[in-house]
């Protein structure tokens, strides 16, 4: 193995000249805006960030996937030698990112984006512990299943001085102080300076001119590459990919799987985001890793990746053919025959591998009863998380039960023994935010009741598109009125205070009492649209700030009441 340093600036060129190529064994981008700034600021300060693996593919055709950064206009210099990137990529992605300005495709959503980071010219020099917690990446990290409604980030949190680097936002942006990375690296110093309004005569001119141009010289930054030299076969490249990938934290077991399954299959990986991108014209997000755990199911009768290795070519032909068809038959069944519309409403994504794994045991014909047991399994297993904690143990001996006694009254009698019970009460709300299961099964339980929104009258469905009417969660009573009465954020953002409208309503609605806009909303679409949504009519002191906890109570109960309505079914 050779071994050479080489600058950031080169690897992007080898990148954009195509001379650096992905095997297919790589996974996607998966960083968040976080990482790469905590990359960025390591950089700057000259600390160690890895070394960089690469093949030497001299002459030989291999299975490969692009970048998923868009260069846009590639440099079309004459490529010699073609090296395959086995481990860096996740670095190099984000460096070229920031450095060209072109956008990543995002492995979570599969949209383009762009990483933006700022630089504090302001920052002091010492080092300061903040830099690591101060900023969070929202967007990728903090997704809910529904769009929320605005709401200004609380930067008196963080004391915005200490950092170096942040994760771009608005009110940042506004701050001449702070400077998009991205233009340090494509414009001059004094240019990003005179654009902020300094001229050569400022006090601060040389400082920030400095500052600017350390932040330059990260393209400078030299990489230890090491190159496997092209002696080396693609099935061995493949076992030294898995083993430098294992010695750490760097990619999950499904990503090390899924390296072992191209390599005794080359191109299947196009196949795979083929059926991917299928799914998602059904608005259907199905994950890589979900895919490749439902193919192991198949293949071995159990969920657990280790036996992967030890698969042959033909197992894994026939074990994909059962997973195409198992589950589409899955997604067809949650959206038919349930009210779970995306699979960003389930508490966890092995829900659908045993729906999935039960049709290609019955062949896809399901009796009236079966039918109706498989959905109430659904909604059980949502709504108490049945896959948390040991995930594995719990779908490897359902799939034993579907396999041996091949009925599903079995798996909810599992979840009734877990749980000492198979109904929530009022109790189970009180407190709970966004991120509990129960959140989702109000959801699907306002959909089941016919819910609209409050003023276009269109029903509820995570469908919905356009800026207007995509559906959020609404704070019933605003925030902002609450925090102002001293309620607890406990209270305020629990899911008893929360509603689903369109957007548009939404904001129109803002920080509007419910004393006041209720009876705008009865008036004009009647007492019903506020009853599918479980609010209390009955009593119109409640829709008053003073009574606020007391709302709680009672919408905790209706909410429950209809909850119980799905899972009892």
């Amino acid at each position: 193995m050779n071994k050479r340093d080489i600058s950031i600036e080169a690897l992007i060129e080898k990148i954009k000249s195509k001379e650096i190529t992905l095997p297919e064994i790589q996974r996607r981008y998966v960083w968040t805006s976080t990482k790469v700034r905590n990359l960025l600021d390591s950089l700057y300060r000259g600390y160690p960030t890895g070394t960089i693996l690469v093949w030497e593919n001299q002459g030989k055709k291999q299975p490969s996937r692009d970048f998923d950064v868009d260069m846009k206009t590639p440099s079309q210099s004459a490529i010699s030698t073609n090296l395959m990137l086995l481990d860096g990529q996740q670095r190099l992605i984000s460096l070229t990112a920031l450095m060209t300005g072109n956008p990543v495709e995002l492995k979570k959503r599969r949209k383009v984006k762009l990483i933006e980071i700022m630089f504090n010219l302001e920052h002091p020099d010492e080092f300061s512990r903040e830099e690591e917690s101060g900023n969070t990446d929202e967007d990728e990290e903090n997704e809910d299943f529904l769009d929320q409604e605005d709401e200004s980030k609380d930067e008196d949190k963080i004391n915005l001085k200490k950092l170096t680097f942040v994760v771009y936002s608005r009110s940042l942006g506004n701050k001449k102080e702070w400077v998009k990375v991205t233009d340090i690296f494509k414009k001059s110093g004094s240019q990003i300076l005179r654009e902020i309004g300094l001229h050569s005569d400022d006090k601060n001119w040389d400082r920030y001119i400095n500052r600017i141009e350390k932040v330059q010289n990260i393209k400078k930054y030299p990489y230890r590459m090491n190159v496997l030299n092209k002696e080396y076969v693609y099935d061995e490249v493949t076992e030294i990919f898995v083993r430098v990938n294992s010695a750490g934290t760097k990619l999950r077991s499904s990503d090390l799987a899924l390296a072992q399954i191209t390599s005794k299959w080359p191109g299947c990986l196009k196949l795979f985001e083929q059926f991917i991108n299928e799914k998602k014209e059904e608005n259907f997000d199905v994950d890589m890793t979900s895919l490749v755990r439902s193919l192991v199911v198949y293949a071995t009768g159990q969920c657990k990746f280790q036996r992967v290795g030890s698969l042959s070519l033909k197992s894994i032909r026939e074990a994909w053919e059962q997973t195409k068809h198992g589950l589409s038959y899955a997604l067809s069944f949650l959206r038919n025959n349930t009210e779970i519309e995306d699979l960003g409403l389930l508490s966890s994504p092995f829900i659908i591998i045993p729906v999935s794994y039960f049709s290609s045991l019955k062949e896809e014909n399901l009796n009236a009863q079966e039918e109706k047991d498989l959905v109430k399994w659904i909604y059980l297993s949502n709504a108490f998380s049945n896959y948390s904690g040991s995930s594995e143990t719990t779908l490897n001996s359902e799939l034993k039960i579907l396999r041996e006694k091949g009925d599903i009254k079995e798996l909810i009698n599992l979840i009734e023994r877990k749980n000492g019970r198979i109904k929530i009460n009022a109790n189970d709300l009180k407190g709970k935010k966004r991120n509990s299961p129960f959140f989702a099964m109000t959801y699907m339980a306002s959909r089941k009741n016919n819910a609209k929104d409050w003023v276009s009258g269109m029903g509820i469905s995570k469908g919905t598109k356009g800026k207007f009417h995509k559906i959020q969660s609404h704070h019933i009573f605003p925030k902002k009125i609450l925090q102002d009465a001293k309620y607890p954020q406990s209270e305020i953002n629990e899911i008893a205070n929360l509603s689903f409208i369109g957007g548009r309503t939404n904001r129109r609605i803002s920080a509007k009492k419910p004393e006041n806009y209720f009876r705008d909303i009865i008036d004009k679409q009647g007492k019903e649209a506020l009853q599918n949504q479980f609010i209390p009519v009955e009593d119109e002191n409640l829709w008053k700030v003073e009574n606020f906890e007391k709302f709680l109570e009672v919408r905790r109960e209706k909410l429950a009441e209809a909850v119980n309505k799905l899972l009892v079914a």
